[in-house]
């Protein structure tokens, strides 16, 4: 039976909602475009106007960048590598297999790759460094004065802090596709003679293939772009394209090789990109998904009991030993007593520091710049999320737009504001500008999927009762969102206590405004017990802040609804 009027009444309203929507949809437009065009295009516009100096293109410099781009991609391959051989038994583990505790583990493989690398950096000095447990104990065992195991500024601390920090990478993209492919495929070919050495070779893993590339690519991009493990484990022994940046601008005094280097670094990126999307989606393959939890079982047979048990064990000590570490060298002193003398220091500016300003202001500093960053992220994040749930041709043009953050370095970024904003260098807007920007990306992703779910019969039901666009806004989309929102808050906000990068560059001129990531690198790099501890104790403040605020994504996040 029709209802005549009252789909004219439908009509009427919803294109009366429409008409209001897009009247102030073009202006909200505004605010993120030109958020990204003044502090992401415009800055990376002036690094091209200093790389088009002919002079600086000598025989000397053009040799360096190839050295360096060399051994950027030598190390980001390996690490890439290893990588892939840890993380995809570790995402067979979670796809295939239930035992007890495997929620925990699972979130617990996740904490690495959210800890800002000069915590992961410190954790592994903590437990291989100079003065970290392992050389100690051997120092004492042997009786000997100098630390046996040298570990940091080696390449293999590189290839293990990498390894450390983006296997979740891996279990997370590879483990998802592996625990929904159809059983039965695997089943046929057993079937047909094939032992379980040839169904993973010749049926699984060339299933696995898209998923094995995306996070292959995504490992890459991350070591590639990689600053502070290179920087505070590699050590100036070794120079990838990210740390010669900030070499050549801030100790050579060469901004235009860093111009250089940094032109390469974007187009190395964006290239890279790009033939992953085509390649991607030449390769894409049809598929009937199964549900999680008919493709994984608990062990059975000795084999899968040792196989389990064995990666659970790997797992636990490769990933919380370096935490465990950090932890108990921020409690113990020299003599291995209980202190809580580090922490009592952090408000003490010392006589010759290398800092200006105390740990304890390093800290408020980040707390400040985190807190404006969910302010400014947010509210950006959440316009665009909104703008870009609605499908259109300028939606499809925008959205890779918003993400192109995501793969520029924060390095190449922190080089752009002091070359285009060299009047206020060391400016808290800047630092402030740098965070939100990295930030951004996240929010948006952590909304969008959450606001393209909602129903769109609920707002136009909200329209034909008489509610205007901003009601039908504050009654029916926010109350569904609010648990994504918080999500989104917490991504900015961790985001921004961790940012290193950009940081590094901007506050480099004025230490009144260093951020706890920035301090925490000077004291790892200042000799004596007490800058060690101090930098031991504010990893372990922001490695806990960094973990709360992973449990707090986890916990309020819509199962897996989202990108991160």
């Amino acid at each position: 039976m029709a209802f005549p009027l009252y789909h004219e009444d439908t009509k009427r309203w919803r294109n009366r909602f429409l008409r209001a929507f897009v009247s102030s949809r073009l202006l909200l437009w505004l605010l993120p475009l030109g958020f990204i065009s003044l502090f992401f295009f415009f800055p990376l516009g002036r690094i091209l106007t200093y790389s088009f100096d002919i002079s600086v293109l000598t025989p000397r410099n053009l040799h360096l960048a190839s050295d360096v781009l060399l051994f950027t991609l030598y190390q980001a391959f390996l690490s890439t590598i290893l990588t892939l051989f840890i993380g995809l038994p570790a995402a067979y583990l979670f796809a295939r297999f239930n035992f007890p505790g495997k929620a925990l583990l699972r979130a617990l493989t996740a904490v690495p790759f959210m800890l800002p690398t000069v915590v992961v950096a410190a954790g592994f000095n903590a437990l291989l460094g100079p003065r970290g447990w392992v050389n100690l104990g051997l120092m004492n065992l042997l009786g000997i004065e100098n630390p046996p195991v040298q570990f940091v500024g080696t390449l293999g601390a590189i290839l293990l802090a990498h390894v450390f920090y983006n296997t979740t990478i891996v279990i997370r993209i590879v483990g998802s596709a592996l625990s929904q492919l159809d059983s039965r495929l695997e089943g046929a070919a057993r079937t047909l003679g094939a032992d379980s050495r040839r169904v993973w070779w010749h049926v699984t893993l060339p299933l696995l293939q898209p998923s094995l590339l995306a996070a292959g690519i995504l490992v890459f991009l991350f070591d590639f772009t990689s600053f502070g493990v290179i920087l505070l484990l590699g050590g100036p022994g070794f120079s990838t394209v990210e740390t010669e940046i900030y070499y050549q601008y801030n100790v050579f005094l060469r901004p235009d090789i860093a111009a250089i280097l940094s032109l390469i670094q974007i187009l190395f990126t964006f290239l890279l990109m790009t033939l992953y999307a085509r390649r991607q989606a030449r390769q894409a393959v049809p598929l009937n998904f199964r549900p999680q939890k008919t493709t994984a079982h608990r062990p059975e047979t000795i084999g899968e009991k040792i196989l389990v048990g064995g990666l659970v064990v790997f797992l636990l000590l490769f990933l919380v030993t370096p935490l465990l570490a950090l932890l108990a060298q921020s409690l113990l002193d020299r003599q291995g007593n209980l202190t809580l003398a580090y922490y009592q220091a952090l408000p003490e500016l010392r006589r010759g520091s290398f800092l200006f300003i105390s740990p304890l202001t390093a800290m408020r500093n980040s707390l400040f710049f985190a807190l404006f960053t969910v302010l400014v992220a947010g509210s950006l994040g959440l316009i665009s999320a909104q703008m870009l749930s609605r499908p259109g041709r300028l939606t499809r043009w925008l959205e890779p737009v918003f993400m192109l953050p995501l793969g520029a370095s924060a390095v190449t970024l922190g080089f752009g504001y002091v070359v285009t904003f060299s009047g206020r260098q060391g400016s808290p807007y800047l630092i402030l500008a740098a965070h939100a920007l990295v930030a951004f990306p996240f929010v948006v992703r952590s909304l969008l999927p959450v606001i393209q779910a909602i129903r769109p019969n609920l707002r136009e039901a909200a329209a034909v009762l008489g509610a205007a666009p901003g009601r039908v806004w504050r009654e029916i989309d926010l109350p569904i969102i609010g648990r994504a929102l918080l999500v989104a808050a917490m991504f900015a906000f961790t985001v921004s206590m961790g940012e290193f990068g950009a940081s590094s560059f901007v506050a480099r001129a004025n230490s009144e405004f260093a951020t706890m990531p920035v301090a925490i690198a000077r004291y790892l790099g200042q000799p004596g017990a007490l800058n060690f501890g101090q930098a031991m104790a504010m990893s372990t403040v922001l490695m806990v802040v960094t973990a709360a605020g992973f449990v707090a994504i986890e916990r309020f996040r819509y199962g897996d609804i989202g990108e991160f």
